[in-house]
């Protein structure tokens, strides 16, 4: 009988053919030596995803007469998406404002959400962070001030289909319009699951990019991006990425993702083995609550790790779901327990119909600060602003120059007490 041991492994007996019974050995008339010590081969070890308790618990409620093998397959979640009004009905109990929300709804970023990440959610409570921040509410109808489909005018710096080139030396590359799931405040909201169905973009249109990159030898790094790239199939994943590492003045390659959290059977040993062959590779990872910190998503995040991928975090600072120094510092020690550096910490961008989910610009710098000092430096992420009209992502963090007094500057440190540093030569504070 197979017994499963750490991580998720199955390790099965040895096959009957494969045992050896040293008195059979020695009842062989032809032996003309004596019997060497027989050396079998160690038993056969099959990678297999864990299933936390609470999948386990959803997927034989809401999805009887699924098997494990079939849930671990994230082509079935992928199939098997909640979409539509009725299975939403199905598994959640939908209050009022979410049930005319839905039934409104028409475009572009269409609900969808994979079997695995709705069994993190709240069925019943429509407050619930993970359920907020997936299922429309009437919010996404209102309009406020400032907000744009497009605020951080990526449409204006796409030098051709697709790919979007603002800073000097690296590139965005959007290369597929598709999802696992749908964030209701995704800054590509106006593009991604588009009216008529979702896409990925044509062939024809990454061949228009790499042209492109082959001219541009001021690009050095590039940002794969959508959509979610590892939506695509492997041999897709792996002929882009090669004629990206075939460009010779292309440095390095970064992929920006959220499917290792919400669909971590995405990892797959085939996905890690494209991915080692394209080194040096990064990976961005979107998460947003502790709650997302699951057996199975630490499962992902070591098979890449261990594949040398580093590994960074990008969180979206959203209100009513992570904008408290606690629930912020719970996530930050999360993810580096499971080797993931916390990265950027993002305000959110004014997309239409996203004011419910932004905070004032002082909910980010009070948990920055309450993250300085009290943990380490790896856990504290950069807190930025992606500028509205193009302007890039702009750092901002709790000023610590208290003033200057003759040659001194004075600073004030994680307590608010203040410490002189000998500055004689010095412009700042003055």
């Amino acid at each position: 009988m197979a017994f499963e041991s750490a991580r998720g492994r199955t390790v099965r007996p040895l096959a009957r053919s494969l045992r050896r019974n040293p008195e059979d050995v020695a009842a062989n008339s032809n032996a003309r030596a004596p019997l060497a010590k027989l050396t079998l081969p160690g038993p056969k070890v099959e990678l297999r995803f864990p299933v936390g308790s609470d999948s386990r618990a959803f997927y034989r409620r809401f999805y009887p007469g699924t098997n494990v093998a079939e849930w671990n397959d994230w082509r079935w979640q992928m199939r098997t998406r909640i979409r539509s009004l009725e299975e939403l009905g199905r598994i959640f109990r939908l209050s009022e404002d979410e049930y005319a929300a839905v039934a409104r709804h028409k475009g572009s970023l269409p609900v969808g959400i994979t079997p695995y990440y709705a069994s993190l959610m709240g069925l019943t409570d429509a407050s619930e962070p993970l359920r907020r921040t997936h299922i429309t509410t009437g919010g996404e109808y209102v309009r406020a001030p400032g907000e744009d489909d497009d605020p951080l005018s990526e449409d204006h710096d796409t030098v051709v289909p697709g790919l979007v080139h603002r800073y000097p030396d690296r590139v965005l590359f959007l290369v597929t319009g598709t999802c696992s799931t749908y964030c209701r405040y995704c800054t590509r909201s106006r593009l991604v699951g588009n009216p008529g169905g979702e896409y990925q973009f044509s062939r024809g249109q990454w061949e228009q990019a790499l042209a492109y990159l082959e001219s541009h030898a001021e690009v050095r790094d590039v940002l794969l991006s959508g959509g979610d790239p590892l939506t695509l199939s492997d041999d897709k994943l792996d002929w882009l990425l090669g004629r990206l590492r075939a460009i010779r003045h292309i440095e390095f390659l970064r992929i920006g993702t959220k499917m290792p959290v919400v669909t971590p059977q995405r990892v797959t040993r085939g996905l890690v083995r494209v991915l080692k062959k394209h080194h040096p590779l990064w990976m961005s990872l979107h998460f947003t609550h502790p709650k997302e910190l699951t057996r199975e998503v630490s499962e992902a995040t070591a098979r890449l790790a261990d594949a040398g991928i580093p590994l960074g975090s990008q969180t979206v600072l959203l209100k009513d779901i992570n904008d408290t120094p606690a629930t912020m510092t719970q996530l930050m020690h999360g993810l580096l327990k499971n080797r993931v550096k916390p990265y950027y910490l993002y305000q959110a961008d004014p997309i239409s119909g996203s004011a419910h989910f932004r905070t004032g610009v002082d909910k980010g710098l009070e948990i920055v600060r309450a993250l300085r000092g009290h943990t380490t430096g790896y856990a504290t992420p950069i807190y930025v602003v992606d500028a509205p009209g193009g302007g890039g992502k702009i750092q901002l963090a709790p000023d610590p120059v208290a003033g200057r007094e003759g040659d001194d500057l004075l600073l004030k440190n994680f307590e608010g007490k203040i410490f002189r540093y000998p500055d004689p030569n010095g412009a700042l504070g003055r």
